[in-house]
């Protein structure tokens, strides 16, 4: 779901970026499976007793182990596979025949364009799809054409379509309709940062170039410098124009003869909910957009450096490179630290000078979807703090040693009740019994009354 989409009522509002969870509740014997390269954690099996209850408890647990570790894992968790088992009826709809539908459309209106040949999965998103494309008038030249279904806003494109910058990568046409939109732009065929650093092509399924890939390596110092500080230049343009990006990672980064460009600068005009979203919202101080895409260079930034991302948030502990400058910037970025306290400005890691004219219409439109972002993340990072105080008071209410002490409690208020009793019971006994001492004073109020009815009341003042 889109940002800018209104919540319909009965409707439950669902990001693809928000992690699923699974319990097991019962079995079914299948056949076994691979998955792409991720050694994971799947209990064995056996013939002979299978069916004996521990057996079953423990392959159950086993199992649970192995679910958790695929939901965990930032791109399995993704994958249509696994969110069509997990959740079947919120992706059962086939965006590739969706979006071949509306590019064979696209075409009929526009015929100078042609496809090459449709680049199946080669990103993460479900409701994004890819094909390689050529101008009839140009046919040597090759042009990445992307479909994404989202709401959006089609005057929002002009800064993307309105001249070349340095460290933007351009759009050459875009179109749009009620629910989807359609981005042509140059194709590179040296592919992404990511796939330069995984050494893989561009073309291949993303699960087989990211989930585990064989030959990654960081970057050389003087590359880490030239590409970092060229990102803060491209970021510190979009923010001088008023333009949120929050989609900075790895496989949003072009470069081609040494000049990084960044890629779907529209993401976040489309709607489109962020890769980090997961990793950020848990972050109260991480509540601006300029914040989110310093948090997000500061990812990058770590992958740049060691060949990988970081597999927690936040990061306190970095391995030994010799680059002190760069670690000193990932701390103040990454750190648990910096992440409780605020993010450090673009201004502050990199100083660039640039200016940008933007048109009154597009500023005043880019500020509301600005407003509308910040206030949706502020608003489910304070239900997701009411949750965790909640799950940490339940967890308490719940453990051992808590129960422990609940019932010591109760057993020291129950021996105090009896004791009470027994006292008053005692306190009545005395009080039927004829004076031993000759000094002990009467009650004025029982003079003159029967023994019994003396006995009686003085019983029922004791309990007063």
């Amino acid at each position: 779901m889109s940002f800018l989409e209104k919540p319909v009522p009965g409707r439950l509002l669902l990001y693809d970026t928000d992690p699923l969870t699974a319990v097991i509740e019962a079995s079914q014997n299948l056949q076994s499976h691979t998955v792409c390269g991720i050694s994971l954690p799947l209990p064995p099996k056996k013939l002979i007793g299978n069916m004996d209850r521990e057996f079953i408890a423990e392959r159950q647990r086993g199992l649970q182990t192995y679910l958790d570790s695929i939901t965990q894992h930032p791109l399995l968790s993704s994958s249509l596979h696994v969110k069509k088992f997990l959740d079947p009826n919120n992706y059962s709809a086939n965006y590739t025949e969706i979006a071949l539908q509306q590019v064979s459309m696209f075409f009929r209106s526009d015929p100078k364009w042609e496809v090459v040949e449709p680049l199946r999965d080669i990103g993460w998103r479900i409701r994004k799809k890819y094909f390689l494309i050529k101008n009839k008038e140009q046919p040597k030249e090759r042009y990445l054409l992307s479909w994404v279904s989202t709401i959006q806003r089609q005057y929002m494109f002009y800064l993307l379509t309105s001249g070349n910058t340095s460290y933007l990568c351009p759009l050459l046409f875009f179109s749009t309709s009620e629910s989807s939109a359609l981005l042509i732009r140059p194709f590179s065929e040296r592919g992404s940062l990511r796939d330069h650093i995984c050494k893989v092509k561009p073309t291949e399924n993303y699960l087989k170039k990211y989930c585990n890939p064989k030959k990654s390596q960081g970057l050389e110092l003087s590359q880490i410098k030239l590409y970092g500080r060229q990102i803060l230049e491209g970021l510190k343009l979009l923010h001088d124009g008023g333009v949120f990006y929050g989609h900075l990672h790895a496989s949003n980064i072009i470069v081609d003869d040494g000049v990084c460009r960044l890629v779907d600068v529209e993401n976040a005009m489309l709607g489109v909910p962020s890769a980090l979203r997961p990793s950020f919202t848990q972050f109260r101080k991480i509540n601006t957009t300029q914040s989110i895409d310093v948090f997000c260079f500061g990812h990058l930034l770590y992958e740049m450096t060691y060949g990988r991302p970081p597999d927690s948030i936040p990061v306190d502990q970095y391995p030994t490179v010799p680059y002190t400058a760069v670690v000193s910037v990932l701390q103040s970025i990454l750190s648990t630290e910096a992440c409780k306290s605020g993010m450090p400005k673009v201004s502050d890691l990199r100083p660039v000078l640039n200016d940008s004219h933007i048109p009154s219409r597009l500023k005043e439109a880019l500020k509301v979807a600005k407003e509308s972002l910040e206030k949706r993340l502020q608003e489910e990072q304070r239900v997701l703090h009411q949750h965790r105080r909640l799950t940490k008071a339940q967890s308490h209410h719940d453990s051992e040693e808590e129960r422990k002490r609940r019932k010591t409690l109760a057993r020291k208020v129950g021996k105090g009740h009896k004791h009470t009793i027994q006292r008053r019971l005692n306190c009545s006994s005395g009080a039927s019994s004829p004076p031993t001492c000759p000094s002990s004073p009467t009650s004025p109020s029982t003079t003159g009354m029967p023994a019994c009815l003396s006995i009686c009341l003085s019983f029922c003042l004791s309990f007063l």
